[in-house]
């Protein structure tokens, strides 16, 4: 790979550091960076500097480099990722809750939700989940389940600070403005389960709940099950809110959480 074509080539030259070290599994000297990279013995120094202050590496009294322990933080979070989707798809296969319907898990990333495990059902929705999707959260059942289990100060930074702006809308049916997500996510806090009426698109109605694991007492992930609009009524919108409320608690309880029913959930919004 040509590293020096991309947007930020010292990224790209880091990157291609710790792939080295990791692929080789044993501490590497400057020299034998220098030499696999084909890359200046000067460049190679002050790369491994940064990412050594960063501890991203780790210098041995030899001073051949090795992987640092940030590096294991990120590995645990991966891992940790992977687990919540493996578990979803049992939790899932178990329950078979709304098994004709579209079911989606995904875990916030800033002002968005990226998808990691969808499961399409068999009814026609017009539209389309795919892994690795990211869509604003303030649009998504999922993203305002999540949402919800933040006490008020943390969302309004997210989505009123200095260098933020308000997603740009999917739909008119969309939340515009702050006041109308808090007003939303208490909303969804007393009720159970949060509902998007067409934010993501129109026809579309989408119900989600949050999980939780045994580290935070605020979301890891959500659930949500999408459904055609014209079909959406009190019995329905409320068989599938419970739906999802019962498969996060199951997911909740196979990562060790506390599921949300056991949770002060409906109180985040007092906390500071």
């Amino acid at each position: 790979m040509t590293t020096d074509k991309l947007p930020a080539p010292a990224v790209a030259r880091a990157t291609a550091i710790l792939d080295l070290i990791a692929r080789s599994g044993s501490p590497q000297s400057l020299a034998d960076l220098t030499r696999a990279l084909q890359l200046p013995k000067s460049s190679i120094h002050g790369l491994c500097a940064t990412l050594e202050r960063l501890n991203l590496l780790t210098r041995l009294e030899s001073g051949q480099m090795t992987l640092g322990p940030h590096v294991v933080m990120w590995s645990n979070a991966f891992l940790a990722r992977i687990n919540i989707t493996q578990e979803f798809f049992a939790s899932w296969d178990e329950m078979r809750v709304l098994p004709e319907e579209t079911i989606t898990l995904s875990v916030r990333d800033g002002q968005e939700v990226v998808y990691i495990a969808c499961r399409n059902g068999t009814r026609p929705l017009g539209y389309t989940f795919k892994t690795g999707m990211r869509i604003p959260a303030v649009y998504t059942a999922t993203g305002l389940a999540m949402l919800s289990t933040l006490p008020d100060q943390s969302v309004s930074r997210i989505f009123s600070g200095p260098d933020t702006k308000w997603p740009e809308p999917f739909t008119l049916k969309g939340l515009r403005d702050l006041e109308s997500l808090m007003s939303e996510l208490n909303a969804v806090r007393h009720r159970g389960y949060s509902i998007d009426r067409e934010g993501v698109r129109e026809g579309m109605y989408c119900f989600g709940a949050p999980v939780f694991d045994s580290h935070n007492p605020e979301a890891v992930a959500g659930v949500a099950v999408s459904i055609l609009a014209n079909e959406a009524g009190e019995a329905l919108e409320r068989r599938a809110g419970l739906a999802m409320r019962k498969l996060a608690d199951r997911l909740s309880e196979r990562l060790g959480g506390l599921t949300a029913s056991r949770v002060a959930w409906h109180h985040k919004s007092d906390i500071g």
